[in-house]
């Protein structure tokens, strides 16, 4: 569904390349492609392999490198960062890739996820004498590094990635090398592809469609990987324990191009569709789903029904990033500049409303109206995937539970108050079936929030970091 309206957005997308001599201008359409998953900032780090070289800024990729000269971002390798900032940081200092010098030499870092003991680590550090420039978890990572040795040092690098407890999926460049790492739990995506003789990494496969490269596999869940020169060379940091990768991005955040852990996406969501019509059937004359994520899972619960799928829902994809605004109201009032109804399909029929999920309700409320106020008879809400009733400490900007509609009214309670004629989701099962397949590596998503069954906690306390990504 619209996330600029709804307020659950995803935190961040990396980028990197190693061995091409269109480094920069490769990140930057890498970062065009990630562009969904971070609108406030973004940023490239290059190197020619003396100096690392910043640019970034506020704003859309577009935006931000519209005036860029790449001839002086020249260099062989480079990493970049799309953001979505939370409230209150906002700031050119938080965006990425952060860029760190000294003496004995630089180190830049790009971070999708959270780290959930980076506050007490932080604390720690200022203890010993550290000062951190910006509110984001990810400089915790480069303080810890040069504490624990240099900044070039492999064990160094193991050491205070040991430290960390959380979802992280990082990317360090350095003068002559470039360090890739994730999580043991693989909670965040990321994949390696190649471009000739060049390496690529991204949170997404679809980055690596847009600048031609193939896929090779993905970044496993403890794994620490080094691409220079000589090539590539894998070791770990931590041992790797069963997979829980994020089931929201199969649900909503990743683009339905893109595979996660060899399952595609536009797949998954349509068997989300199929699994949800075998649990919720009703009665209709149309089905329908909010663009652009929840298509796929309405396709899929029209082939499994047999019920026609039509589009009775337009968005307009000329209009200004509603989810900026600094009021639930405004924010709200953007829905009717998204999204029109087609009164010509949903005039006079029973109509079932796929969406991808229910945060707070007030955007499913406004189109229940809108559909209605079109003519429909009936909107009987379908959700493809479980009640969220919990929040995330992963590096969703997800709602407290205080305002998930789902942890705080029964489905009776939800139907009268987004006024629909029923409402119903798929089962985690369900969820876990349509993600889950014979090609996943080493099985297993994370459903913390809809379950409540946290994969990684920090001493059986979760702890929210200080600020995400």
């Amino acid at each position: 569904m619209l996330a600029e309206i709804r307020g659950l957005n995803e935190e961040c997308g990396v980028f990197g390349i190693w061995g091409h001599e269109k480094a920069a201008e490769l990140t930057y359409y890498g970062l065009h492609a990630l562009q969904h998953r971070g609108q406030e900032g973004a940023g490239v780090v290059t190197t020619n392999g003396h100096e690392l070289k910043l640019h970034k800024g506020q704003g859309l990729v577009n935006d931000v490198f519209k005036r860029v000269d790449f001839s002086k971002l020249s260099g062989h390798a480079a990493i970049g960062h799309v953001r979505y900032a939370t409230q209150g940081d906002r700031t050119i200092d938080n965006v990425q890739p952060l860029l760190f010098r000294s003496q004995a030499g630089s180190m830049a870092l790009a971070h999708n996820g959270n780290i959930m003991n980076a506050y007490k680590l932080r604390g720690e550090l200022e203890d010993a004498g550290s000062i951190l420039q910006t509110s984001s978890d990810t400089e915790v990572l480069a303080h810890l590094i040069k504490r624990n040795g240099t900044l070039d040092s492999l064990e160094a690098i193991k050491d205070a990635l040991r430290q960390l407890v959380g979802a992280y999926a990082f990317i360090l460049l350095k003068e002559n090398k470039m360090h890739v790492a994730l999580d043991p739990r693989g909670l965040r995506p990321l994949s390696i592809g190649r471009l000739g003789d060049a390496y690529v990494v991204a949170s997404e496969t679809c980055a690596f469609d847009i600048i031609g490269a193939t896929y090779e596999r993905e970044v496993l869940p403890g794994e620490l990987l080094t691409f220079t020169d000589m090539g590539v060379e894998s070791t770990r940091f931590d041992q790797q324990e069963k997979r829980a990768l994020c089931a929201m991005e199969y649900v909503y955040f990743s683009r339905p191009d893109s595979d996660l852990n060899h399952v595609n996406v536009h797949a998954s969501r349509k068997r989300m569709g199929i699994e949800l019509a075998k649990e919720s059937p009703v009665e209709a004359d149309v089905v329908t789903g909010v663009p652009d994520s929840s298509i796929s899972a309405a396709i899929g619960y029209a082939e499994q029904s047999g019920i026609p799928y039509e589009i009775g829902l337009i968005k307009n994809r000329y209009t200004g990033r509603t989810f900026i605004q600094p009021s639930q109201e405004l924010r709200e009032l953007g829905v009717k500049m998204k999204l029109s109804p087609v009164r010509g399909i949903v005039e006079g029929k029973r109509v079932i409303m796929i969406d991808d999920s229910i945060v707070r309700g007030t955007t499913s409320k406004r189109i229940v109206r809108m559909l209605k106020d079109a003519g429909a008879k009936e909107v009987h809400v379908r959700i493809a995937s479980p009640a969220i009733t919990n929040p995330c400490y992963y590096g969703i900007d997800m709602s407290t539970k205080q305002e998930l509609i789902a942890a705080n009214y029964s489905i009776e309670e939800m139907c009268q108050l987004i006024g629909a004629d029923s409402v119903a989701y798929l089962s985690s099962e369900g969820l876990e079936k349509a993600i889950v397949t014979e090609d996943t590596i080493n099985q297993g998503v994370c459903m913390a929030c809809m379950t409540g069954t946290y994969p990684v906690t920090e001493s059986g306390q979760l702890e929210i970091s200080y600020t995400k990504c």
